[in-house]
């Protein structure tokens, strides 16, 4: 589809979407070999009210990616600002990223303790474009904690008020 718009570089697009402050959050599900798995999102959002579901974009190269795609049960872990740490561990390449996190099965779902927020979802659809897969869950559960939510801002976590430096 033409547009008669040229297509931003990729460099651009990550700088102006770096300004774009977002929540972040854990998403959890069991591998076939039944260990599980999970990786750190901030492209997140609810995608309808009825049913209630969200929607996750992952990038391909992520090991959780294929499980998720395939249409695993997963859970959506939204992180508060005191969840820091756990949110680095999520956000990189370590093989067992649930070694030293506080967490039980939730049926087939590995739940985090202590987030901000959590929802289990049903799977909903899959479908690629670009380099991510776009997944939606039906959600079936929802827990709520009591945390202010821990921010990606240029690229870092914090948290901030509406204003603040």
């Amino acid at each position: 589809m033409s547009t008669g718009v040229t297509a931003a570089s990729a460099s651009a697009f990550t700088e102006a979407m770096a300004r774009l402050a977002s929540g972040v959050a854990v998403v959890s599900a069991r591998r076939p070999d039944g260990a599980p798995c999970g990786l750190l999102v901030s492209s997140l959002c609810s995608y309808s009210a009825r049913p209630p579901s969200v929607l996750v974009s992952v990038a391909r190269d992520s090991r959780s990616c294929q499980v998720l795609a395939d249409g695993a049960e997963f859970g959506v872990h939204l992180l508060g600002r005191g969840d820091a740490a756990l949110a680095a561990v999520f956000a990189g390449r370590g093989e067992d990223k649930f070694a030293e996190a506080a967490w039980s099965w939730d049926g087939a779902v590995p739940r985090l303790a202590g987030t901000c927020a959590y929802l289990r979802c049903a799977p909903g659809a899959a479908f690629g474009h670009g380099d991510h897969v776009v997944v939606i869950g039906e959600v079936v559960r929802c827990d709520l904690g009591g945390d202010d939510p821990l921010v990606y801002y240029r690229r870092s976590l914090g948290w901030r008020l509406a204003g603040e430096p």
